[in-house]
């Protein structure tokens, strides 16, 4: 089967034209060359030949000084100013080459310099431009790594040939899709002759200026400045490329950048910095705004082809798509605004295609809404083993620290971390919900939806059938059969979604259920994401293709669909594969060892459920999801059998799964030959990692986790939970935990005098750092919380990861390098000249035992008061305690300015500091209580009680500690406290009967209480 394509050019914004080279540029560039060649290597050669050596082959005596000034003297004179004079410009050479070289927007000054500085850089940039200028000349080459902007003015009938299939519609003419995409080609550009003419009228400009005290600016840096988003500086590129600037050279490489430049803007830039001509053109110089205006007729020159319109301002429209499949691509956004984050499309990471991923598995790293799913699991099962530990463990010490990974281990959480946008996730949830909740409203069923697309910031549901005009703000897609939510309206509907959901939690009302929980990422296509709704297949979906490769398949289905946020309960049965997955989801999660067994099981559950829908009145579980009912009964059921049923057992699946739809049962079944009877669906893997389904249209590439990777997040996670841990996505801190002894901190300070550190930043509270300079104030939020991040893991943080944590929308390769270059700068080097940040082997960032937090110290002063030498000394042990419980000021960076930090969401430690903290409070009541100092305990407690107000174990301790004042007053009205607080809930069972105990007949039971 052909690979289809859905880039239609009637999808397309306006597109920067590429203007080549003529013959006078090559010659002016050429001549150029000659006379840099001839500066710089003639000129020293003529000097030797006719004036010798400039080094004197002997000291001068004092009798030269007193000659006359003859002719030869003068010469010689002159001979060492020409000496002098053209060092001094080929430094500028020098300097010049070198910042052309290393991308840095303006080159170092030399001293003196002057006109020789101007004259060497108009030279090296008119060598650039002779690079340039060959390049055109060979656009095969020149254009590797590039947009391909080519592709975008496809010829109408190619781009036809080349849009892929569409999903129970009658196939339209082709003839009749090549007209209407020439006739909307023509409208669109024909209004963007009239938007050109509008923005030439009015048109913004930026003028590049020096560093004074701060590093070189960057396109990068003036796009995030000024529209919103650093990796829309390719918009800022290619309004400007080649175009000549005031000091006569011109833009050829985006990271060549200099001051005094103009930079013409997208009409969507904001800021202070801009100039808007004409209307501001009073806010700068005559001489500015003459550059200007010299510099916006060669924007004139190059038509106006590179003007566009703000990404928001431009529509989409998908007429030109050809439906001829089962299945369509919706039609793609216009190219300005690829730059919108696309919730579940491929994140920009570390640049452009041909960035690197430093070893981390590609196939996680491209599947961001599977990894935001994995990575929240994991969380949530450290956090249940971290609470199990803390409650279960009677008079020992538990392990506050969960094991580091190592090895692929430790690259498979990295690539979640790069990998996962749990934003998508929400969003997509929160949409979902929103249109369930919607319909419901309005007495409306819910659509059969066999698939969602997300497609550059959208979101596209593919009906099974035409089901009217959707709710607002969702509208018609293409067609009848496709409902579109833009980027803009459900980044609205989500936030107004997670508003009425906590309204609902709060008040004990019911959040809408999930309408599509069988949604599941199979591959992207042209950079739209596919889900596919397993449970609204009608019969079997079968998957061929060799083991390994179905197997990688499998495991990715599963591992979503164990993981994903867009579910509720459901239960997915895995067969002939995944036993070593059921940690990610034990409750969702269940395993078979056969195909008999699954059939006994599925036929028991299939007339359960008919009867259950009979005894509903409803016609299917979509139905009862929205109606009144919502009972756990409509709850998904998804079957992911990998080994091939034979003949007897595949008609039993056949006939299982003719009514499988209705039920909310889905089948995904692997075959060797690819035929199994009853598949509605049929689809295949190649070696090459493409999914392919011709009768559907489709040809993705597919999301897999292969073998190695399975492997590794299963470790993972079975290491999270602790050896033979049953549970691990559960919510509370049911189940056995590990105990035992303290286990030892990933750092330990020394606590001495002789321990102080260079560099200490506090965490526990307000964000405070002592020994460093504070950096200028633009880059001071990034570099503050990069040295966080790298404070809280001290194992190492992989570059990746910790860009992603700074830019979680993604960064180009070149400014990370420069944040981790001003970070090395920033945090300096020891005392014998080493630096405070490097790498190790694996590459993983690693600061130096100099760089010390408050939080590192207070977990050394705990383990060395249980483990270490106040174990042993009763006196030290209260002294490193109370020292401790002193280093408490807040929560973790309770100063933490909005919109950053959102890293921490994947962290544990907003778990960990209260535990630990509790800990401290209770070994030091423990502490004074030993000797009857019941008060001092009572303020030990109250201090812990101020950083972990939750942890049962301080209230019962404080109970204790206020029993044992003798003040029985005091006691009740402790009491009466906690209940107020524990309100309809009641109090826990172990508190209740501490309370039983302390105050026997003398407490008012409470509604409520657990009887």
């Amino acid at each position: 089967m052909a690979r289809t394509s859905s880039r239609t050019p009637a999808s397309r914004g306006p597109v920067p034209s590429r203007r080549r080279r003529t013959f006078g540029d090559v010659l002016k560039a050429l001549l150029a060359f000659v006379a840099l060649l001839a500066l710089v290597g003639g000129v020293p050669f003529a000097l030797l030949v006719y004036a010798g050596s400039p080094f004197p082959s002997g000291a001068p005596s004092m009798d030269w000084l007193q000659r006359d000034i003859d002719v030869d003297t003068f010469l010689g004179i002159l001979t060492v100013v020409v000496w002098i004079a053209w060092a001094q410009f080929a430094a500028c050479v020098l300097v010049e080459v070198k910042a052309a070289v290393s991308g840095v927007g303006l080159p170092s000054r030399v001293p003196g310099a002057g006109g020789s500085q101007l004259l060497a850089r108009q030279l090296v940039a008119a060598v650039l431009l002779l690079g340039a200028t060959a390049a055109s000349f060979a656009p095969g080459v020149s254009q590797l790594g590039q947009p391909q902007y080519d592709e975008n003015h496809r010829p109408p009938v190619a781009a036809a040939q080349q849009t892929p299939g569409g999903l129970l519609g009658q196939s339209r003419d082709t003839a009749s899709a090549v007209a209407e995409q020439a006739a909307q080609q023509a409208s669109a550009a024909q209004q963007g002759d009239h938007a050109g003419d509008s923005a030439h009228r009015n048109t913004k400009f930026y003028r590049i200026q020096p560093p004074e005290g701060r590093h070189h600016d960057s396109l990068w840096e003036i796009s995030q400045r000024h529209l919103g988003d650093g990796r829309r500086y390719k918009e800022i590129y290619a309004l400007n490329k080649d175009r000549v600037q005031p000091d006569g050279s011109k833009l050829s490489e985006a990271s060549l950048i200099r001051p005094g430049w103009i930079m013409e803007m997208p009409a969507d830039a904001h800021g202070g910095e801009l100039v808007e001509m004409p209307d501001e053109a009073p806010k700068v110089s005559e001489e500015v705004r003459q550059q200007i205006g010299d510099y916006a007729k060669t924007g004139e020159e190059r038509g106006g082809a590179v003007r566009q319109q703000p990404a928001h301002s431009q529509e989409r429209d998908g007429a030109g798509d050809t439906r001829t499949g089962q299945f369509t691509v919706p039609a793609q956004r216009p190219a300005g605004e690829a730059g919108e984050a696309a919730p579940g499309g491929a994140r920009a990471t570390a640049g452009d295609a041909s960035a690197h991923s430093f070893g981390l598995p590609e196939a996680l790293l491209g599947a961001p809404l599977l990894a935001a799913g994995l990575l929240g699991a994991l969380g949530r099962r450290r956090r249940a083993a971290l609470w199990r530990s803390a409650t279960d463990a009677v008079g020992g010490r538990r392990g506050m620290e969960p094991p580091t990974p190592t090895g692929d281990v430790a690259d498979v959480q990295d690539a979640l971390l790069v990998g996962a946008d749990p934003g998508a996730v929400r969003l997509l949830d929160r949409s979902l919900r929103s249109l369930a909740a919607e319909l419901g409203a309005q007495s409306r069923p819910l659509p059969v939806v066999y698939a969602a697309w997300l497609s550059e910031g959208d979101l596209h549901l593919q009906l099974a059938q035409p089901a009217g005009q959707p709710p607002a703000p969702w509208q018609l897609g293409q067609d009848h059969t496709f409902w579109r939510l833009a980027r803009t309206d459900a980044d609205h509907l989500a936030a107004t979604s997670e508003e009425e959901a906590a309204e609902n939690r709060d008040g004990g009302g019911r959040d809408t259920a999930a309408p599509y929980p069988g949604l599941v990422g199979l591959g992207t296509l042209d950079g739209s994401r596919l889900l596919l709704n397993l449970e609204a297949v009608p019969g079997l979906v079968s998957l061929s293709g060799a083991p390994e490769d179905r197997q990688a398949v499998f495991s990715s289905v599963a591992a979503e669909l164990a993981t994903n946020g867009w579910s509720d309960r459901m239960t997915i049965t895995l067969v002939g594969f995944g036993a070593d997955l059921l940690p990610l989801a034990p409750s969702r999660l269940r395993h078979l060892d056969d195909v008999e067994a699954l059939l006994e099981t599925m036929e028991a559950e299939t007339r359960q459920r008919r009867g259950a829908l009979g005894t509903a009145g409803v016609d299917s579980v979509l139905t009862g999801r929205t109606g009144p009912a919502h009972s756990a009964r409509w709850a998904p059921h998804l079957v992911l059998l990998a080994a091939e049923p034979d003949a007897e057992e595949a008609a039993r699946l056949a006939e299982l799964a003719v009514d499988a739809a209705r039920l909310g049962i889905g089948y995904l079944v692997g075959t060797d030959s690819g035929e199994l009877p009853g598949a509605a669906w049929e689809m295949e893997i190649t070696a090459e990692g493409r999914l392919l389904a011709p009768l559907l249209g489709l040809e993705l590439d597919a999301q897999l986790v292969p073998a190695a990777q399975h492997r590794a997040l299963a470790r993972l996670f079975a290491e999270a939970g602790g050896e033979g841990d049953g549970e691990g996505d559960g919510e509370g801190p049911d189940g056995q935990g590990p105990g035992g002894a303290a286990q030892r901190p990933p750092f330990l300070v020394d606590i001495s005098e002789q321990g102080r550190p260079a560099v200490y930043a506090r965490l526990v509270g307000p964000y405070e750092l002592i020994g460093l300079d504070t950096p200028d104030a633009e880059r001071s939020p990034l570099l503050r919380e990069a040295l966080a991040l790298l404070l809280l893991h001290r194992e190492g943080v992989h570059p990746r990861v910790l860009a992603s944590a700074l830019w979680p929308r993604g960064v180009t390769d070149d400014v990370r390098e420069a944040i981790l270059t001003r970070l090395r700068e920033w945090l300096g080097t020891t005392e014998d000249g080493a630096p405070r940040l490097r790498a190790d082997d694996t590459g993983r960032l690693l600061l130096d035992a100099s760089v010390v937090s408050d939080l590192d110290v207070l977990r050394s002063l705990y383990h060395q008061a249980t483990a270490g030498e106040g174990a042993r000394n009763r006196a030290v042990r209260g002294r490193l305690l109370t020292d401790a419980l002193g280093l408490v000021r807040g929560p973790l960076l309770a100063d933490r300015p909005e919109g950053r930090y959102g890293w921490l969401g994947h962290e544990i430690i907003d778990a960990q500091l209260p535990l630990l903290v509790a800990d401290i409070g209770l070994a030091l009541s423990a502490f004074h209580l030993e000797k009857d100092r019941a008060t001092k305990a009572i303020e030990a407690l109250e201090r812990a009680l101020s950083t972990s107000p939750l942890d049962e174990r301080l209230w019962n301790e404080l109970l204790r500690a206020t029993h044992a004042t003798g003040d029985e007053d005091r006691l009740r009205a402790l009491a009466a406290d906690l209940t107020t607080r524990a309100g309809a809930r009641g109090l826990p069972p172990r508190t209740e009967a501490l309370l039983e105990e302390l105050l026997p007949g003398g407490r008012a039971p409470t509604s409520g209480t657990a009887g």
